[in-house]
């Protein structure tokens, strides 16, 4: 979602919001008491806003889910600190800094943070900080009670399948296992011609024109180029390490020398610094390659596949001698998934031009050449995956699995997961279930009216 959609919603939402708790005159005052743990109209009020602020939304009465959510993990959290369990304070602090990088970034600063929330940014760190600390507690303690759990079984996995609906099962998607010959454009001449551009870009800068207005013209980075190139107060952990380590160096309001990352060639102006994070404007021009560099590595895929089919050379030998992209060349080809590192691929794990290439072959057939990119992109701070570089390629389907209902013999990992994780959401409920009634529990009237996933909540409402 775009960094201006998010905030129109949440400062909708957040009207409709203050609209509501005016109506049912809540104030800050105790709505829940779970042992000797309290609930606080402001911890819910507090939690609506910080889901809304990140774009998350709800079908259901939110307070009333949320005010469940919060007397579960209670629990979890009375029984943690009846154990002795410590926090992980690594994870507490790494967890605060992301919290406050998202929430700075769609809200757009610490000015607007404070107006959103009616309290500075380190007074919500030290919440969100405590915050943080419980959840490692609570997840630390349903880690224990998981963990007394014995392993699934063969025997458990085929008592499953004995029982289950066979419309219940897990329905596999269709997967490809691939292999591909790669090429890449003349980088050197393209690279040559962007770092010619930016330097005019950046002398006409330091004659007088806009940084400004130079981004909103030339860069592609669309979405920062429409904000003038800004791209707001962040982490310096959300950019590429040359990227962060250009900025953090420069005074404000001084342009920097060309910087390459995965993404292309910025020019830099940083607005603001504090502490790791800053608000730079950059202008990003990528690589640009011609006609003529598509038509060369293609002429020169197609005669390999032509050679390939004509039974001259195999698939993987090709690949190994004229393949330049390192994974996969060392593989005769085969393409692996970068996150998993699994050979097969569902059709949404496939880049959109190759699975175009691919979907109407047949197993041990061969593409028609395609320009695609390799893996080098990232997720933007908008959210958006930016492409990573331009390639050229020629791809052999190796295998197609179709799509089935989840078998015993074909998928048994799969099904042992999902036995697995029913136990242990049985397990979690199972506890839950008899703290309920063994823990001293008293909840607000005017939850009266929720209507509760678990049904016991009903009867710890107080009676007046």
């Amino acid at each position: 979602m775009k960094r201006q959609s998010v905030i129109a919603v949440v400062l909708a939402m957040s009207a409709c919001l203050t609209a509501n708790a005016q109506k049912y005159n809540f104030v800050d005052k105790t709505v829940a008491v779970v042992g000797n743990e309290v609930v606080m109209v402001s911890d819910i009020e507090n939690e609506i806003k910080n889901q809304l602020a990140q774009g998350f939304t709800s079908d259901r009465n939110m307070r009333c889910e949320i005010l469940e959510s919060i007397l579960e993990n209670k629990i979890f959290l009375m029984q943690a600190r009846i154990d002795s369990l410590s926090v992980n304070q690594d994870n507490v602090e790494s967890g605060v800094a992301q919290q406050s990088d998202r929430v700075l970034y769609m809200l757009g600063g610490e000015e607007q943070v404070q107006a959103y929330f009616g309290k500075p940014l380190y007074r919500m760190m030290q919440e969100w900080r405590t915050q943080y600390e419980e959840m490692s507690l609570i997840s630390q303690e349903q880690g224990e009670i998981i963990n007394k759990l014995p392993d699934t079984t063969p025997n458990e996995v085929r008592a499953y399948m004995d029982t289950v609906d066979v419309n219940s099962l897990p329905i596999v998607p269709v997967k490809y296992q691939l292999s591909q010959i790669c090429l890449y454009p003349d980088r050197e001449a393209a690279n040559l011609a962007v770092r010619e551009k930016l330097l005019e870009l950046r002398e006409r800068i330091i004659n007088g024109e806009k940084f400004s207005t130079l981004a909103r013209i030339y860069s592609d980075d669309i979405e920062s180029a429409r904000r003038g190139g800004e791209l707001g107060m962040g982490s310096k952990s959300l950019y590429w390490p040359s990227f962060s380590d250009a900025a953090m160096s420069l005074r404000p309001g001084v342009i920097s020398q060309i910087v390459e990352t995965p993404d292309g060639f910025h020019l830099i102006e940083v607005i603001e610094k504090k502490g790791d994070k800053f608000n730079a404007r950059h202008i990003l021009i990528r690589p640009k390659y011609t006609e003529a560099d598509r038509e060369k590595a293609f002429k020169t895929l197609d005669s390999l596949r032509t050679e390939i089919l004509n039974e001259a050379v195999s698939f993987q030998m090709a690949a190994n001698f004229y393949s330049q992209d390192l994974a996969s060349r060392t593989n005769g080809g085969q393409m692996s998934d970068p996150h998993t590192g699994s050979a097969y691929f569902e059709i949404d794990q496939l880049k959109p031009q190759d699975y175009r290439a691919i979907r109407n072959l047949k197993e041990g057939e061969i593409s028609d050449p395609v320009k695609s990119t390799d893996n080098e992109g990232r997720e933007s701070m908008e959210g958006r995956y930016m492409d990573g570089k331009e390639n050229y390629k020629i791809i052999k389907v190796d295998r197609i699995i179709p799509s089935h209902a989840a078998t015993f013999e074909e998928d048994y990992s799969l099904i042992q997961d999902a036995v697995t994780d029913q136990k242990q959401e049985k397990a979690l409920d199972e506890f839950l279930q008899n703290k309920v009634k063994e823990v001293s529990i008293i909840i607000d009237p005017v939850f009266g009216e929720c209507d509760f996933k678990r049904a016991l909540w009903k009867e710890k409402i107080r009676k007046d």
